[in-house]
Formats: C-alpha cells, sequence, structure tokens
C-alpha cells in the first residue's frame, strides 16, 4: 500500500466487518513500546470478535482488554495460553522449558530481567529472556532440549515446537464458531507468521521482520499503530466501499 495512514478513523457503526487477529508489541504500540491511545477508541468499536495474539504472558493481554473495555479474547506466549470467551487452554511442555532454563543459567546464561523477573513470573508455559542475553548459549540449550528459539525483536523465546500463535487462532476461531479464513491479521515479527498463514488476510506494519514481511498479504507503509489503522481502514474499505 502506499497511502499513510490518517491519524484515526471511525469504524463504521453496524458494518458487517471480519474479525480480528492483532498482535500487541509493534503492532498496537508506539515506537516507544507504549500502547497507542488509539487501541482504547478504535477496538471498542469493532463490531467483530477481536483476538489479541501476543508473546507476552497470560496477565498483559487480558489487561489490555479489560481496560480497553473488550471480551476476554486472547492468545498469549506465542499460542501456549488460549482465553476466548470462558474457554481456557494451556499448552506445552513447561517442564521442559524450566529444565532447559536451568541448562542456560548452569552454563552461566542471564535471561536478563533482574530479581522481579515480571516478564517471567506469570508464565505458564514457556520463557523469554531479554534480547541482551547470550543468544548463542539460548540457541544450544533450544536445540538441546528440542525447543523452538524465536527472536521477535523484543526478546527472545524458548518454547514448544507445536505451539505456534496460528494454532491458537484456530482454536480461538472453533470457540467462536468463526472460520479461521474470516479472520485478518496484523503483526509485525516472526511469531505472526503462523498467525498471517491461519488467517484469510494478513498485514505486515512497516517495522516488521523479514519473515512476517514474506508470510503476510500486504506489507503497510506505516509502521506501529498507523500501520495498523491503515490495515484497518483497508479492510473497511474492501468490505463496505
Amino acid at each position: 500500500m502506499t497511502e499513510q495512514s490518517p491519524p484515526t478513523f471511525d469504524v463504521p457503526a453496524d458494518a458487517d466487518l471480519p474479525p480480528l487477529a492483532l498482535d500487541i508489541d509493534g503492532t498496537l504500540t508506539t515506537p516507544d513500546h507504549t500502547v497507542d491511545p488509539r487501541v482504547f477508541r478504535v477496538l471498542p468499536d469493532w463490531p467483530a470478535p477481536v483476538v489479541l495474539a501476543t508473546g507476552k504472558s497470560f496477565p498483559y493481554p487480558i489487561a489490555l482488554c479489560h481496560f480497553a473495555g473488550i471480551p476476554e479474547r486472547v492468545v498469549a506466549e506465542n499460542g501456549g495460553v488460549l482465553c476466548v470467551d470462558e474457554t481456557v487452554r494451556v499448552e506445552g511442555d513447561a517442564d521442559r522449558v524450566a529444565r532447559a532454563v536451568a541448562a542456560f543459567r548452569e552454563r552461566g546464561g542471564d535471561l536478563g530481567w533482574g530479581e522481579a523477573d515480571t516478564v517471567n513470573r506469570w508464565r505458564e508455559t514457556e520463557v523469554a529472556a531479554r534480547l541482551t542475553a547470550d543468544e548463542a548459549l539460548l540457541r544450544e540449550v533450544a536445540d538441546e532440549f528440542d525447543l523452538a528459539f524465536l527472536d521477535t525483536g523484543y526478546a527472545y523465546h524458548l518454547t514448544d515446537p507445536d505451539v505456534s500463535k496460528g494454532a491458537a487462532l484456530r482454536e480461538a476461531a472453533a470457540v467462536l464458531e468463526r472460520d479461521p479464513a474470516a479472520f485478518v491479521a496484523v503483526g509485525d515479527s516472526m511469531n505472526d507468521a503462523s498467525t498471517f498463514e491461519a488467517a484469510g488476510r494478513s498485514y505486515a506494519v512497516a517495522n516488521a521482520d523479514e519473515t512476517a514481511r514474506a508470510a503476510a498479504d500486504t506489507v503497510l507503509d506505516a509502521g506501529y499503530m498507523d500501520g495498523t489503522l491503515a490495515a484497518l481502514a483497508d479492510v473497511v474499505e474492501r468490505t463496505v466501499g
């Protein structure tokens, strides 16, 4: 797309718009990593289900749903945790991840978040390390314990290779009695590629990595929330003209 996103736009009332699967970091945020305030205007007005799909632990997207005033429909931990309309599912080998973290630390590794480690404190299925952590050592233990290594641009993740945002979106769609292909997905990172594959239409914002760009149907000129608004405006235009 060549057009730039407007500062915001009005969601048409009563329009038959598709459900959304939206990443959070880099997609609903500013370049300074804060939630873009336009989220709180646009998402509550969207007439179809909105699923927030993130690599963050379970409480983060739930809190965003709460403060945005939208139903709690989330994919957390890169697909390890799902919560949609009172259905909660946790999937992944947490014990294997814990053993990998122990091995990483025994070999001198540090996840990098300090003693409180609020990044991992509430994780149930995977672990995240700061980008300053020893990447080579993390990859080594990931291979040793048969875990997937993800570099989302915000953190390194060690996760069950059978878990993904895309697989979780398919589960969410089933709970919502929707076809996954009905969803429109927006994201910026390699962990969004599986979401793009599951959804019927996908957009990568301008700040997206190469994996996300290659998987998306459309790569936007605008980044972060500006890009997401451009995607949603395009969806509205395609749907209602």
